[in-house]
């Protein structure tokens, strides 16, 4: 080992740096995990969830800069929890917790004090697994915790590059036991998928203390560090008769809670033990995450319901993914379809993480800059610079090229994407979307104009994702968005006219007269996403009845399936009252809520908001 890969320490951007790598690593090996995935359920899923939990953590660490090890550490493992798929993700979610608790304090960390943190790491890990299973990601954790600890007391150097390189051997050799410890896997002729990807992440951190950030880049550009898209002559999946190797529950359930107060782990396992199975409950401070199989998700959501909000749930039939990963055999396994929705479609990042919808970010043009919506820049950091004002950004739809690598992206998770855009009539957006398609024949992509905008969009997307869940097909799923877009609507107010004047929506004349009566537009979009007035009305509180009103006249009687969003620029106070009116008035019905994104939010200015409601009965 060289004196320039010898690591005395590990402070914020190192532990960053090192994340960043195994999530690379990790994310790389998406195909070859999905394809040996035959515990618990043979459903051909566990590098999709591993990618996705992976793509969360990176994500936020890719625009977080801190100094302090502590800090990064629980950085890390929130957005680990936040954006967990699977039983996979939810483990390493719970891994990272722990590791996160034990370097709490720590400004930097030596090898003994990290070795400690990923020893409680394993722990916590351990500890949170009702009936834990060896031959899986417990062990092989467990046994490279050990290893680090080992390493740290029997070697003075407190050298992290050494020790790192000991812990991948004793993963490589934890790994390699697995079928010894799990018959299933012998009899499969593979290793535990979990076990794997997280070898893969410890494998990635060693390349970059060998090789350094310049030569891990290198190794991208020449096709290693790009995600697979292999094609291997055997599925282990294709060759199993009955998905449910371990249990027998029928939907992979996952639920997101949040709120301040919040009952421990321990509640919840019991309240949700009976009728279910790979029950894992994590709790950190107001953010509560739940994992399940069971045949009843209903019962499991309504009852986390009563615990604070539901940010975000998901339901997805094993047997309906089994059945596609066995028709796929030989070929890669991926979802039979997959869901895509542009920045503007409002989708709050929780639901699109639950669900594994691909976002596909819009563009602002700041002078020289160019800046891709909700990744350079947040609808936070947006609203504020709204409120401050001076001058804005311009705005622009994705050029084809961005939308090639996006349906590329998703085609490696699924073999039918259905992108559901911004209304054509709005926007080029669509017009992009299409030039892209006709440059990819060899991928399946069907374009879907969502003729709305904003949340609408997102909750159309979101139907669309839980019926691919079900096991939906692609004509099926686009028939149902257009039936129920059909019968649903957007409806929103502006705070005054002046960004709807500078877009050129309105004349100077009009906006002039309302600032001077408190005139506030009540504007919405038509059955053909067709901009259209609904009427005005004088003040916040007229508005909000008025639009509220619109929207209970558009709604059948006796309609069930009802869902809404709720969206605003800088006026979350508004937002929060039309939450509190809309469960009021429609008890049951789910309600997103989700600040407007940047490229929305520059033409209707501070201050504005809006309800969409989709009516699925």
């Amino acid at each position: 080992m060289s004196d320039r890969s010898r690591i005395a320490y590990v402070d914020g951007p190192r532990l960053r740096r090192a994340l960043l790598a195994a999530c690379r690593s990790g994310r790389q090996c998406k195909a070859e995990l999905n394809r040996i995935n035959v515990f618990p359920v043979a459903d051909g899923d566990t590098g999709t969830n591993l990618s996705l939990t992976l793509e969360a953590v990176a994500g936020e660490l890719a625009r977080y800069r801190e100094r302090r090890v502590d800090r990064m550490a629980a950085a890390a493992a929130r957005s680990a929890l936040l954006g967990a798929r699977g039983n996979c993700g939810m483990m390493l979610s719970q891994f990272l917790l722990g590791f996160s608790g034990g370097l709490e304090g720590r400004a930097r960390a030596s090898l003994g004090e990290v070795a400690s943190a990923l020893t409680e790491g394993a722990q916590s890990l351990d500890a949170a697994v009702e009936n834990p299973v060896e031959g899986t990601i417990l062990t092989v954790v467990r046994d490279s915790a050990s290893k680090a600890v080992s390493e740290s007391v029997t070697k003075g150097s407190g050298d992290f590059a050494e020790a790192m390189v000991a812990m991948r051997e004793t993963a490589r050799e934890s790994l390699a036991r697995t079928p010894d410890l799990l018959p299933v896997l012998a009899e499969a002729g593979v290793v535990d998928a979990g076990a794997q990807g997280f070898v893969e992440m410890v494998e990635g951190v060693v390349r970059l203390i060998e090789k350094g950030d310049e030569g891990v880049e290198a190794e991208a550009v020449a096709g290693n560090g790009a995600e697979e898209d292999v094609h291997p002559e055997w599925s282990p999946i294709g060759a199993a008769e009955h998905p449910f190797t371990h249990g027998s529950r029928r939907y992979c359930t996952e639920i997101l809670v949040e709120g301040p107060d919040l009952p421990g782990e321990g509640v919840v396992r019991e309240a949700l033990a009976e009728g279910s199975e790979e029950l894992l409950v994590i709790r950190s401070e107001e953010i509560l995450k739940i994992h399940l199989h069971t045949d009843h998700p209903r019962d499991a959501i309504d009852y986390c319901a009563t615990l604070g909000t539901v940010v975000a749930h998901k339901a997805e039939d094993m047997l309906a993914q089994f059945e596609a990963a066995r028709i796929a055999r030989g070929k890669t396994v991926r979802r039979p379809v997959g869901i895509m929705v542009d920045s503007g479609s409002d989708l709050p990042d929780a639901v699109a993480r639950a669900h594994g919808i691909h976002i596909i970010p819009l563009l602002l043009i700041d002078g020289e800059r160019t800046l891709k919506d909700r990744i350079d820049i947040s609808a936070g950091e947006f609203h504020a610079q709204l409120e401050s004002g001076g001058p804005l950004p311009t705005t622009s739809q994705p050029p084809p090229g961005d939308f090639i690598a996006a349906y590329e992206h998703a085609s490696t998770e699924a073999e039918v994407v259905v992108p559901i855009l911004l209304a054509a009539s709005l926007s080029g957006v669509f017009r992009s979307a299409e030039n892209a398609n006709d440059m990819v024949p060899h991928l399946d992509v069907r374009l879907v104009d969502s003729k709305g905008a904003s949340i609408l969009v997102g909750l159309l997307a979101l139907k669309a994702a839980e019926l691919a869940e079900a096991g939906a097909d692609a004509e099926e799923i686009i028939a149902e968005v257009e039936r129920i877009r059909a019968q649903s609507g957007i409806l929103f107010t502006v705070r005054n006219l002046d960004r709807l004047i500078a877009s050129g929506r309105v004349s100077q004349f009009a906006g002039w007269l309302g600032g001077v009566l408190d005139l506030k537009p009540v504007l919405g979009l038509g059955g053909d996403g067709t901009v259209k007035a609904f009427g005005k009305a004088r003040g916040a509180a007229r508005a909000k009845k008025l639009i509220l009103d619109t929207v209970a006249a558009a709604i059948p009687p006796g309609a069930k399936r009802v869902r809404f969003g709720v969206i605003h620029a800088a006026a979350p106070e508004m937002a929060e009252q039309l939450r509190g009116e809309l469960a009021a008035r429609y008890e049951g019905a789910e309600i997103l809520v989700a600040p407007i994104t940047p490229v929305i939010a520059t033409h209707l200015g501070p201050g504005a908001w809006g309800i969409a409601y989709t009516v699925e009965d």
